[in-house]
């Protein structure tokens, strides 16, 4: 999609003055770099030592190794899947093309690009994703594991094939800062993973090629940083990346500066994009995931560099891993919060590895796990590479003695019962800075969960750009279990990353001293003058959810009502009372969601027209997936809804 002027004044008013100078200063830099770009200086003598040490190979377990070698050959074929759509062009790939589209992003002046318009380029996100090359990394990682140098021969070709496709500045893949920075983290990895190989240097340190576009990439970054409004998951990608590169390709004049500047950012930004509870500010979970492992990557990168990093880099890294631990449920799946995009800081893994247990394995090895962690019984091929390069440290902080259930400055507060309910309560910012990019308007919204099974949902993301309909209803209020007031959203969208008013939210009541019963109370200001209020009760004996929504203000408000149901779920809905019905490794389960009379209840499953009844388990994938929408008036009385879980 194209921008059009209003939304560039309503993005021009959501920035500071620091922000709009650096952003002129930024501007008059691209333009003289169009034509006067910076001298590349040349290097002589590179040498390369940022290895792995000795025997690090030696912890991979062998059902992670398998998995990788499974991966690396499906890759090898040809073949890999980017947000909903089968490639077969790995082989030999076109790294201007979108398969999904069919176009080819235009070629020139980078800064000339329209990467945002689809008509044009196609959907950036599958041009740009095969161009973080972390699936050269896998195949990296599979010639280190196996010794097999038809995966080190691969990695070569593409590598040349890239850097004689991409000069510096010129297409696609030179327009945005968080690529460059992981790219240079997979380029760093390549590098390591490739060092028994004897061609290695060749391609890298003794490659003219290679020196250009690692110079190039970093003198990039250290000139156009994501800045104020825009400072979020992006700029500590890129700080991260510059971390890296700066530290094991360090051959050029500037790499100290260089290094100095990104562990500067990475420190500041990290301590900014995170709440103290450890939570990320963004309140979208997988960017918490992304932002992890970046940061954990980056640390390993100081560490195998004898780099001193400050205290609170560990600090917050520590923060993050602790409350994950804390938040996940018991198939260690994370809540499903904001946006999504499948974005991952660093992949040596196949198909089949849990993201979320190779985070917490991570964590264990640097920072030990407490009493109340979730157990991890799978493994990973990343762990033990990260934890060989990095220091165990004692942390210098106290650390929760039990497990934490609500976070107060996240507004995100967690309730258990036995047979595995989990409930997730919303009474937390709409978002991160003034743009609050990744917010949804889910304000008091709940996720609820059988074993992993989920049972009111969070929909998801689904897309960015390209699909105005479908961005807007999967981060609308109505795309979340919550309520809607005459047919508005809490917080007002200016643009698909772009919120230019924010529902408040406080949290009045997050009780779970009572393993009996945790009660939670919150409301928002969204709709003023009315406000919403909402109360949760989880009863562990009954097994009982009891939602309660009130409105405050005007009686003949309309009112809409949402509970999205998982993929998994069948529902069988009779006047207020739906019955629903799943099954779990093979045992069937089900529950009684007993909803408000006094509202007019329908059913919608994978409607388009305007979008309703989907589930996202991905980016670019959807399903259809079972709504259940109530409509009246507020009426001056309390909503209230029951959920009942059966066996």
């Amino acid at each position: 999609m194209t921008m059009s002027a209003g939304w560039y004044l309503r993005r021009l008013s959501a920035m500071g003055p620091q922000e709009v100078g650096g952003r002129a200063v930024d501007a008059v830099r691209r333009r003289r770099w169009r034509t006067a770009r910076p001298d590349f200086p040349g290097v002589t003598g590179a040498r390369f030592t940022a290895v792995l040490p000795a025997g690090a190979l030696d912890g991979v377990a062998p059902d992670a190794a398998k998995r990788l070698v499974a991966e690396a050959d499906r890759l090898m074929a040809g073949h890999a899947e980017y947000f909903g759509v089968e490639r077969d062009d790995l082989a030999d790939p076109d790294w201007w093309l979108d398969p999904k589209t069919g176009r080819r992003a235009p070629s020139g002046y980078a800064f000339d690009v329209p990467y945002r318009d689809e008509e044009t380029v196609g959907d950036i996100k599958q041009i740009w994703e095969l161009s973080r090359h972390q699936y050269l990394t896998v195949l990296a990682a599979a010639y280190a594991v196996t010794g097999d140098e038809r995966y080190a021969e691969r990695v070569a070709h593409h590598l040349r094939s890239w850097w004689a496709g991409n000069p510096p500045l010129r297409g696609v893949h030179w327009t945005s800062g968080i690529e460059l920075g992981i790219r240079l983290l997979s380029w760093v990895w390549v590098r390591r993973l490739l060092d028994g190989w004897p061609g290695a240097a060749g391609l890298f340190e003794e490659n003219p090629v290679a020196l250009r576009q690692i110079w190039y990439h970093q003198r990039w970054l250290a000139a156009f940083p994501s800045r104020g409004s825009s400072a979020n998951n992006h700029v500590i990608a890129e700080a991260a990346g510059q971390f890296a590169a700066a530290c094991a390709f360090g051959w050029f004049p500037s790499s100290a500066r260089w290094r100095e500047d990104a562990l500067r950012s990475l420190d500041r930004h990290l301590r900014s994009n995170t709440f103290l509870s450890g939570l990320n500010r963004e309140l979208a979970s997988e960017y918490h995931g992304l932002v992890l492992e970046l940061g954990l990557a980056a640390l390993a990168e100081a560490d195998a560099a004898g780099v001193p990093v400050p205290a609170t880099v560990r600090l917050v890294l520590l923060r993050m891993t602790d409350a994950l631990a804390a938040v996940v449920d018991g198939r260690l799946r994370p809540p499903r919060q904001g946006d999504s995009d499948d974005g991952h800081g660093l992949v040596v893994d196949g198909a089949g590895t849990d993201r979320w247990g190779s985070l917490l394995a991570t964590g264990d090895a640097v920072f030990g796990r407490l009493a109340w962690w979730p157990e991890v019984t799978g493994t990973d091929v990343r762990t033990p590479l990260l934890a060989a390069l990095l220091r165990p440290a004692e942390p210098a902080v106290k650390r929760p003695k039990s497990r934490p259930v609500h976070f107060p400055d996240a507004g995100m507060t967690i309730m258990r019962a036995p047979g595995e309910i989990w409930v997730r309560c919303d009474g937390g910012p709409h978002g991160f800075l003034s743009i609050a990019s990744h917010g949804h308007a889910d304000a008091l919204s709940v996720e609820v969960r059988h074993d992993g099974v989920d049972v009111l949902a969070d929909p998801g993301t689904f897309c960015y750009h390209g699909q105005p309909e479908w961005r807007q209803y999967f981060r609308s209020t109505l795309g979340h279990n919550t309520l809607r007031l005459d047919g508005r959203d809490q917080s007002v969208s200016g643009g698909p990353f772009l919120w230019t008013r924010h529902a408040e939210s406080r949290v009045l009541v997050a009780d779970t001293s009572n393993p009996e019963v945790s009660r939670w109370c919150a409301e928002h200001d969204g709709y003023r003058p009315s406000v919403h209020r909402r109360r949760v009760e989880l009863t562990a004996a009954s097994r009982e959810l009891r939602v309660v929504d009130e409105v405050r203000g005007d009686p003949r408000t309309a009112v809409e009502l949402a509970f999205h149901l998982g993929p998994a779920i069948a529902v069988e809905l009779v006047g207020s009372r739906a019955v629903l019905t799943w099954t779990v490794d093979g045992e069937d389960r089900s529950a009684v969601l007993d909803l408000p009379a006094q509202l007019s209840w329908r059913a919608h499953r994978g409607e388009t027209e305007p979008p309703l009844g989907w589930y996202s388990a991905g980016f670019g994938r959807k399903e259809p997936a079972t709504t259940l929408l109530g409509t009246g008036s507020a009426g001056g009385a309390e909503f209230v809804t029951v959920l009942g879980f059966h066996g």
